[in-house]
């Protein structure tokens, strides 16, 4: 590439964050040890907030740093020898900087073929600190590059958590009367919003269910042709769709790929294993995450039905009004993940929604819209049973609106409202 053209990018980058960019929501859980030599990625699906992360990096250290986009036309000719100009550049522009240390921000890096093998380097003999971003599994932890093995800090983006959200809104979440008085129905109207239209960033920002619902069918549409279609050289368009809107209307229950082979077979040209590819796919492009049930062994686990999670509610297709406790399900699973849990669901018996592990700690949980009298029977003993199975004392039932403590059979059950919850529990990763 031209130098020039490199220096034009990177100013006119620079003028349009410090003069245009003005309010990040500052993300959770981002943790970033500045001890380390490693090179820093952010990784998940498109519209999770990933390129806010690099702009508020970006302008906490702008003074020694670059920003470039890659999906930027102007780099489309961008190769792995360019990077060397990029410290030259850098040098040209502030000359003051030349012997300290650098920071360089690489969003959609992934565009860049042979990126890794420059990061590597970078990092260990150049003095620069590497902050990339990308919406392709090739960025994934499983998919790295030998190159950057033991070198790479991974950092899963997800949307907005509800605390996130209410940032959004600008609202102050330590605020310690935000549960009461009349803090207590603002509160629940957000969460409600936040529950249909989930928590990506830019349909967080905007105030009609109109923008909202274009945004989402044109992230819905962009997930499919580019990051599924274009990306795998899908050719089996009507399966792809078929199981894109079984698994989009199937969220928080579970899936049996082998009955899905079995009720499609005879309806259109499809195979056991070009499905089960397909699956494999949408699950890289963290569009879907999947569950396995708990049990003693990795065999006995994949032996079993796994349950189905979508990255946003936002993107559920839902098919009757009483879809409402899946969509809480579905945003409870997303907060144990960002909060560092690995999550199975129990069923030996009686059912109990997550079991959430860190390390040798278990945390049952139980996640139902409301309790009322035909199902609190249900729901009480799925999680009784659990913690019963893992030796425990407590455990937690999710609603949206229920509070008190109860005990049962020597088990005490915390009863939590889903927004008092979700706001409360600030220590995310370190609990």
């Amino acid at each position: 590439m031209n130098k020039e053209l490199l220096k034009q990018v990177i100013v006119s980058n620079d003028e349009y964050i410090h003069k245009y960019i003005k309010f990040i929501v500052k993300r959770e859980g981002i943790l970033l040890p500045k001890s380390l030599s490693k090179v820093f990625i952010f990784y998940g699906a498109r519209r999770s907030g990933k390129t806010f992360i690099l702009f508020d990096l970006f302008k906490k250290y702008a003074d020694n740093s670059i920003y470039l986009d890659f999906e930027d036309d102007r780099l489309q000719d961008f190769n792995l020898d360019d990077f060397g100009k990029l410290k030259e550049i850098l040098f040209e522009l502030k000359p003051e900087l030349i012997g300290k240390k650098l920071l360089f921000f690489l969003d959609e890096v992934q565009n860049v073929k042979a990126w890794e093998k420059f990061c590597r380097r970078a990092v260990e003999r150049e003095n620069i600190n590497i902050f990339v971003s990308g919406s392709s599994s090739k960025i994934m932890p499983y998919e790295i590059h030998t190159e950057l093995r033991g070198r790479a800090w991974s950092t899963e983006v997800l949307p907005f958590s509800f605390r996130e959200y209410l940032c959004s809104k600008k609202i102050d979440i330590d605020d310690n009367n935000i549960f009461y008085g009349t803090n207590k129905p603002f509160l629940k109207n957000h969460f409600l919003e936040y529950l249909n239209w989930g928590g990506f960033p830019e349909t967080s920002l905007v105030k009609s269910e109109f923008e909202k619902r274009k945004l989402l069918k044109e992230y819905i549409s962009a997930m499919f042709f580019r990051d599924l279609v274009e990306r795998y050289k899908i050719t089996n368009i009507q399966l792809l769709e078929t199981l894109i809107n079984k698994l989009f209307s199937s969220f928080s229950t579970k899936l049996s790929l082998t009955s899905f082979y079995k009720q499609y077979k005879g309806k259109f040209p499809l195979s056991k294993d070009l499905l089960f590819k397909y699956y494999k796919h949408i699950l890289e492009s963290m569009l879907v995450f999947e569950v396995n049930k708990f049990a003693e062994s990795t065999y006995k686990r994949t032996r079993n039905p796994y349950k189905i999670y979508l990255i946003d509610t936002g993107l559920c297709k839902r098919l009757t009004s009483k879809d409402t406790g899946r969509q809480l399900e579905n945003v409870i699973y997303l907060e144990l993940r960002r909060r560092g849990y690995e999550i199975f669901y129990f069923e030996e018996g009686k059912e109990c929604d997550f079991i959430a592990s860190k390390g040798s700690k278990f945390s049952p949980f139980q996640i139902t819209y409301e309790l009322n009298k035909n199902n609190t029977k249900r729901e009480t003993e799925g999680l009784i049973e659990a913690c019963k199975w893992f030796h425990l004392k407590n455990g937690t039932i999710i609603t949206y609106n229920e509070e008190k403590d109860i005990r049962i059979d020597g088990i005490d059950i915390n009863i939590v409202p889903a927004w008092k919850w979700l706001v409360k529990r600030k220590n995310i990763h370190h609990e």
